[in-house]
């Protein structure tokens, strides 16, 4: 039985390679949609699912991992901006303000699918107009939901955080772990 992470992301990558899991990378290609009308709370972990039951489906017998990361900010999930104006938008946006960062998590094994949701509040400083500028020019935001990444630069924006760290990062890796079979785990129990 192999563990398999659904993902691109550089940074689950790299999660998963820190605590010694031995996985392999097999991402979901489909197209990610949502119900317009499931709410903001609910869609990432409904795009995990979507991403876990993909390649679970041609890997019945494995353990696939999906896992999904939106930024909302006053009930609006804001995706990755397509352009260095749209990152100044977001971060603009975000500037002095608290959000939050939703990380959905499934995992799917030939015993079923679990799924969860973690939630982490983050408040950015007040930001200056040169500082949104020279943030959104590194081209740091491009790939980040939110226009941000909290574990590179874009940590000189944050001020505090309430809840997982790894979670804003885009992978809440001890809840992870707590979810696997005890052979995938680092310390056995946990």
């Amino acid at each position: 039985m192999m563990l398999i992470l659904a993902s691109r992301s550089p940074r689950r990558n790299e999660l998963l390679h820190m605590v010694g899991v031995n996985f392999v990378c097999i991402p979901a290609v489909g197209e990610e949609k949502v119900p317009e009308d499931l709410p903001v709370s609910e869609r990432a972990e409904f795009l995990a699912r979507h991403k876990a039951l993909e390649v679970a489906e041609l890997h019945p017998e494995d353990i696939v991992i999906g896992s999904d990361t939106l930024v909302i900010l006053d009930g609006e999930a804001l995706g990755k901006p397509g352009n260095v104006q749209e990152a100044e938008e977001m971060i603009r946006a975000l500037s002095g303000r608290t959000h939050a960062v939703s990380t959905g998590v499934a995992i799917c094994s030939p015993e079923g699918v679990r799924s969860f949701t973690s939630e982490t509040e983050v408040e950015f400083y007040d930001l200056t107009e040169e500082e949104i500028k020279a943030y959104a020019a590194t081209g740091e935001p491009m790939d980040k939901a939110g226009g941000y990444g909290i574990q590179g630069l874009g940590s000189m924006l944050v001020k505090s955080i309430h809840g997982d760290y790894y979670t804003v990062v885009g992978f809440p890796l001890a809840e992870v772990i707590r979810h696997l079979p005890e052979e995938y785990r680092p310390f056995g129990k946990v």
